[in-house]
């Protein structure tokens, strides 16, 4: 009471400039007094402002002393103030300290604001959210000095730097070699014994300083200019960013790394949106945590009586989602983790827990191998979710391989009893008891133990020679040592999560290709890599589609297609005629059908609605002209041919060793029922995997060839694994390593050497548990591993040595009755 105050508006904050439409405005409202950088001046005066300096600008509203009878007053003015600078003001009290009121969510020191708060202020996909810098990336590409200098110890003239290296012109190295001359840059000293200016010229350029280019062409274009020198690492960002070619932004792109944005450090979020905190997490942070981690951090989160009302209907359907996500063995993903990151298994595992959390009942599901990626325990969780599916009345139709889950089904059906054209027919339905008598069923064989995968009683000793990866660190890895031992079978095991693919994938094969390869790819955290020099080629075995068109196939990919087409040329009929080689490819023009350019389809645009194939009219799918399938081989045409089985081309070819080489080492890893023209995008990931297998198998190996595959038993059947394991032992056996991430028990046992990580997945992983032959890890308490391995390599041991024994006997029985 009895106050002296100054009502103001602010209606300019720390911006450049005159501000005469400002003083205008003013003048316009009918105000006598502003305050201007903290001085009150009359509105009337012409007053100057420097515009390279940034004011502050306040509307005197009124002054007035605090009594009740001023209450009206107070509002209007107020009121006046708030809509003159958008929804603030400020009050200068005499003698004491200022105050300032706004009618948004807003920091009354620094003036920093939130708008109304909704769902789109928290998505980085919206603009609404988006971290403006990185638009909702998370990262910014920047140019990565080890990729450009991938050897330091090389000179300027060998070529120290890699994208400048002559490709198809000498323009970069002429210009490199006439900067450096002009701004006194060694060329004949290894890059890391430059001095500091020198390097500095060479990447980050001549600050300006002009240089003399003269440069002219092979077709006799020249280039005289004096211009400065940009240096490496400006050229390199300067050509990503302009270019209008993608191969020169894809070549660009290969030096640069994805680094966390500067504005919002990884989390996406504007400030705004990071601005929100529950429990002293914002958004990001929260979204950061395994999805184990998050749970109990949803239960306990403190909320006010009035929040409650509000919150706890949304708190308890997160906490029930998250609880679903643990239960079918997902508590290791973090929250924020990519989609695109994410396995098939992983995937379907988040929609089953979608459904789990729904609590329908009277559904029919049907799941196609929710086991996939999943380690033994874990599965037991899986299977303990589907059941609880089941007992709220609904059915489940699970295709699967895994064993348990099999046993656990209350009714199996066994289809079979081969693949592709050799299938079809119900081999045995009932009980997995009544399935397992049924001695026709393979699945019932291997379900009673008649047909197993045998256990190896002697483990291979390996060359003795050891690729050593020290001070791992990506992820979860708590910087870890592993020994990788030469000419052996190495499985890399663990619970999901823990680390396998990081260490694999991430660390060990990237290390590998860079050293090996000089590939550009940019492995994560580890200290040193040693022995590498021991092998002499890294084959990475994935599933990645063998082609992205469908004019790619199994016969093109594995090579076969080009020896059939040369078979086919040599025939009678086609020498006659003059066809070469090429007449019989469907790519080039002469022999294919040019209605459909040799695809054997034509594409109808449907605008709004997905592209529709249909086969060709002219040819009517078979990809060739009339003339070409008029030429025959043992009475069949070369479109014939390709609408083959492989395993129908291995007897059909049978006495051309060349082709049925090739095509017996697809038949080995278990493709036989696949066609020689079957589209490559038509095939599964695994089969995709086993197909480059077996185009490895085709080459002559050196015996030091280093083998990475990524969980390859993934849709196999058990005599499927039992025949992949075959063609790995090969190559092991050529004295080559093999390394595979496997979960799967069966191929587990068969390895020479086990590295088990773990103990959990996420954080609670990231550590060796356990290394040595599965007969050693099998007895480490810790290793989840070692516990679900035990019982099967007694079992499958004890089998295996039976099985030899009565292979003995009955060899001696055939030698005593001749």
């Amino acid at each position: 009471d009895k106050t002296r105050i100054q009502i103001l508006s602010p209606v300019v904050r720390r911006k450049k400039g005159s501000h005469k439409k400002v003083f205008a405005k003013i003048m316009r409202e009918g105000y006598v007094r502003m305050r201007v950088d903290g001085e009150v001046v009359d509105a009337t005066a012409d007053y100057e402002l420097d515009k390279n300096k940034s004011h502050d600008i306040d509307i005197v509203i009124d002054r007035i002393v605090v009594k009740p009878e001023a209450r009206s007053r107070l509002f209007d003015s107020f009121e006046a103030a708030l809509r003159l600078s958008e929804g603030y003001a400020n009050v200068d009290v005499i003698g004491g300290e200022p105050l300032r009121f706004s009618e948004h969510f807003a920091c009354p020191i620094c003036g920093f604001t939130i708008g109304e708060m909704e769902p789109r202020l928290f998505s980085f996909n919206a603009p609404f959210g988006a971290c403006p810098e990185c638009d909702g990336l998370g990262v910014k590409l920047t140019v990565d000095m080890d990729l450009v200098l991938p050897e330091p110890s090389m000179t300027l003239a060998e070529g120290a730097i890699a994208p400048w290296n002559p490709i198809s012109s000498q323009y970069y190295p002429e210009l490199l070699a006439q900067a450096a001359k002009t701004f006194k840059v060694r060329m004949d000293v290894p890059f890391n014994k430059l001095t500091h200016r020198e390097r500095n010229v060479v990447l980050n350029g001549s600050d300006g300083k002009l240089f003399h280019f003269h440069y002219e062409n092979d077709f006799g274009g020249v280039r005289d200019v004096d211009v400065p020198f940009e240096g490496v690492l400006n050229n390199i960002s300067r050509r990503y960013a302009e270019t209008n070619s993608d191969f020169t932004r894809q070549q660009m792109r290969s030096y640069m790394t994805a680094l966390p944005c500067p504005v919002c450090h990884g989390k996406r979020l504007n400030r705004q949106a990071l601005a929100v905190k529950i429990e002293g997490r914002d958004i990001a942070e929260v979204s950061d945590l395994a999805i184990k981690d998050a749970l109990p951090f949803f239960k306990t989160v403190h909320l006010s009586e009035a929040e409650s009302v509000i919150a706890q209907p949304i708190v308890k359907e997160v906490v029930d989602r998250l609880t679903f996500l643990v239960n079918v063995g997902l508590g290791y993903l973090t929250l924020s983790r990519s989609a695109g990151t994410l396995s098939g298994g992983e995937a379907q595992r988040i929609r089953l827990a979608t459904q789990i959390g729904s609590n329908l009942s009277g559904v029919m599901y049907v799941l196609d191998e929710p086991s996939i990626g999943l380690h033994q325990r874990d599965n037991d969780r899986l299977i303990a979710s589907l059941k609880k599916m089941r007992d709220l009345g609904n059915t489940l139709i699970v295709v699967e391989h895994d064993e348990d889950t099999m046993r656990a089904a209350d009714y199996l059906i066994d289809v079979g009893p081969g693949a592709g054209e050799h299938g079809g027919r119900i081999m045995a339905s009932g009980t997995p008891k009544q399935v397992a008598r049924v001695r026709k069923s393979i699945t019932g064989q291997y379900l009673s133990g008649r047909k197993f995968i045998p256990v190896p009683l002697k483990r291979r000793q390996g060359s003795g020679k050891v690729i050593r990866l020290e001070g791992a660190t990506d992820h979860n890895l708590k910087n870890i040592d592993v020994d990788f031992p030469l000419g052996k079978f190495i499985v890399v095991s663990g619970v999901s999560g823990s680390g396998k693919s990081t260490l694999v994938n991430s660390i060990l094969r990237r290390a590998l290709a860079q050293k090996l390869n000089h590939n550009s790819e940019k492995p994560g955290p580890y200290k040193k890599i040693l022995g590498y020099k021991n092998i002499e080629k890294l084959i990475n075995i994935d599933q990645s589609p063998i082609g992205r068109t469908p004019r790619s196939n199994p016969a093109t990919y594995t090579s076969v297609f080009d020896d059939i087409r040369g078979l086919f040329a040599e025939t009678n009929e086609a020498k006659l005629r003059g066809y070469k080689k090429g007449r019989f490819s469907f790519n080039i023009k002469g022999g294919r059908c040019e209605n459909c350019k040799g695809d054997g389809i034509i594409k109808i645009e449907m605008n709004f609605l997905p592209d529709v194939y249909v086969p060709c009219e002219v040819c009517h799918g078979k990809r060739y002209n009339s003339e070409t399938l008029e030429v025959t081989y043992k009475g069949k045409n070369i479109a014939e041919v390709l609408d083959m089985t492989v395993e129908e081309a291995t007897d059909f070819f049978k006495n051309i060793p060349k082709i049925r080489r090739k095509l017996q080492t697809i038949v080995d890893v278990g493709l036989g029922y696949v066609k020689l023209g079957q589209s490559a995008t038509t095939l599964s990931g695994g089969e995709a995997q086993r197909m480059k297998l077996a185009s490895e198998l085709q080459k002559l190996s050196t015996g030091k060839n280093f083998y990475i595959l990524d969980e390859p038993t993934t849709g196999l059947h058990t005599d499927d694994i039992k025949r992949l394991l075959e063609v790995l032992e090969r190559l092991v056996d050529e004295g080559n390593t093999v390394l595979v991430i496997e979960h799967n028990l069966d191929v587990v046992k068969t390895a020479d050497w086990v590295i088990d990580l773990g103990p959990e997945g996420g954080d609670g992983g990231g550590q060796i548990i356990a290394t040595g032959t599965p007969e050693q890890v099998a007895n480490v308490a810790d290793s989840y591993t070692g516990q679900y391995l035990k019982p099967i390599l007694v079992r499958d041991t004890q089998r295996t040595k039976e099985a030899a024994q009565t292979s003995t006997k009955n060899e001696a029985q055939a030698v005593s009755k001749k």
